[in-house]
């Protein structure tokens, strides 16, 4: 129990994260299919950080790395922002090559540094074995505290308030729903709409560190992130676009993705003989199935993924 625990917790961070930033970036008006390249970039900025500087302090390693992988993730958005508000560029088209422009470029990036290193590795993968320790806060027991755990319920709190108590949230979300009534009361829809992808493209970043650093020491970048970025976008939908029900949403699929980890030890579910690979898919068919059931009455905001033309009323 303790460690599926663990790994729900962890596992519903990564989807908070990343499901806080398509949210942020659709409430904006502009869709972001590109959250499962954007993780990849964001984990590739930290995980260079901890092969760059493996001996930092640990208050300094979990700074640099979050710097590193927020960073990444927000300047891969940019590709999202420049394409799909300032050319008006087709933003499903633009996500799904942002996803599979950003598993290959860190592929090929990562294999090029290990090469350059020794001439005889061609592994796409970075160790972060020792530095991995600076991320957890406290263990109690076998179950142990993560940094990141703590740190996306800071982030829950501080989307919540953002949205809906300040004017930065409020201008956002009045861009999603009426770019032009919007524009028409000053507000600067494309800064706006920048502002919000830029946000998503750090949260997406941050997720990704978070997802590599799960439950192992080192990360093949050829693996992607599993469909991380879809399953978060699941959970933004199920969430109805609202922070706190994004939070509850993200729980309930960590939870069938931590049983894929540890479902081994649970005697009920071994008695069941399932293959572990049901398991693994198991996250996935319950988000087509939750979709199919709720997405009929979601009420996603009006003007997302319509590029805005200010001379359009």
């Amino acid at each position: 129990m303790t460690l599926l625990l663990q790994y729900t917790l962890i596992y519903s961070s990564v989807l908070l994260l990343v499901a806080l930033g398509g949210c942020f970036s659709e409430h904006g008006g502009v869709i972001n299919l590109g959250l499962e390249g954007t993780m990849v970039m964001g984990a590739l900025g930290g995980a260079l950080v901890m092969r760059s500087f493996p001996n930092l302090p640990a208050p300094a390693m979990v700074f640099a790395v979050v710097l590193g992988s927020v960073l990444f993730g927000t300047v891969y958005s940019l590709l999202l922002a420049i394409a799909a508000i300032n050319f008006k560029a087709d933003q499903t088209l633009i996500g799904t090559a942002m996803n599979l422009l950003g598993t290959a470029a860190a592929t090929v990036f990562v294999k090029a540094l290990n090469m350059r290193a020794n001439a005889n590795n061609v592994s796409s993968a970075i160790q972060y074995i020792d530095q991995k320790k600076a991320f957890t806060l406290a263990r109690i027991g076998k179950f142990e505290l993560s940094v990141f755990m703590v740190l996306s319920v800071i982030i829950l709190i501080l989307a919540h308030l953002t949205l809906y108590r300040t004017k930065f949230g409020l201008r956002l979300m009045a861009c999603g729903e009426h770019p032009q009534a919007a524009d028409s009361v000053g507000i600067n829809v494309y800064r706006m709409r920048t502002a919000g992808v830029l946000i998503s493209g750090a949260l997406g970043g941050l997720g990704g560190i978070v997802y590599i650093t799960a439950g192992v020491s080192e990360w093949k970048f050829e693996n992607g992130v599993a469909g991380f970025g879809f399953l978060a976008l699941a959970v933004m939908i199920f969430g109805q676009w609202k922070p706190y029900l994004i939070a509850s949403a993200a729980v309930l699929f960590g939870l069938f993705r931590a049983l894929s980890n540890i479902y081994s030890g649970f005697r009920l579910l071994e008695n069941l003989h399932l293959p572990g690979t049901f398991y693994n898919m198991l996250p996935y068919v319950i988000s087509l199935i939750i979709l199919a059931i709720f997405s009929r009455n979601s009420r996603a905001p009006k003007a997302e993924g319509i590029p805005y033309d200010k001379g359009m009323r």
